[in-house]
């Protein structure tokens, strides 16, 4: 008797945050690896209060203050996902951070996108239309946080191709999730 397979109901969300500083490819890292998991991507920016903004055009970097009503919205939304799951690009610098996030959701894997200076310098100067103007890399480097062995993560050299850095993040992920 052949009885038909059915999908795995108890497979749990895949639940993920793209952090890094600005310019190491948050948003078009996470949107492909979202793609390629068929998964909703969603970034993270767009959840910012328009005070939070304001400060960052305005060349101001944000302080803890400015920052954890932003990071528990981000937070609900992993929490609130689909069973499929979701990517958010974040930039999760801090692990008091990543503690408001896992709060939340605490099954979140932290993808780093991590690069030199010089390679993120290079990404910022070529980057237009944002809202972080490249000033504050220093301020966020410095803010920069390692993941900790508490912290679900996969740590990701953004020196490579863009099929590359895909292919890795995907793999890590499904490797730290069990999948």
């Amino acid at each position: 008797m052949n009885i038909p397979e059915t999908p795995n109901a108890e497979r749990a969300a895949t639940r993920v945050i793209v952090m890094g500083v600005s310019g190491s490819g948050k948003s078009t890292i996470g949107a492909l690896v979202a793609d390629a998991m068929d998964i909703p991507f969603l970034d993270g920016d767009s959840l910012h209060p328009m005070s939070n903004i304001s400060k960052m055009a305005a060349g101001t970097p944000l302080t803890d203050e400015d920052r954890w009503p932003w990071l528990e919205i981000v937070g609900d939304e992993l929490a609130g996902t689909t069973a499929a799951g979701i990517v958010i690009a974040c930039s999760a610098l801090k692990h008091s951070y990543r503690d408001v996030i896992r709060a939340k959701a605490p099954d979140t894997i932290f993808l780093h996108l991590d690069g030199s200076l010089e390679v993120l310098s290079s990404r910022l100067q070529g980057r237009s239309g944002h809202f972080m103007p490249p000033a504050l890399l220093e301020s966020q480097l410095a803010a920069l946080e390692p993941l900790g062995a508490d912290e679900r993560a996969v740590v990701i050299d953004i020196s490579h191709s863009i099929s590359e850095i895909l292919a890795q993040s995907v793999a890590g992920i499904r490797h730290t999730a069990g999948n």
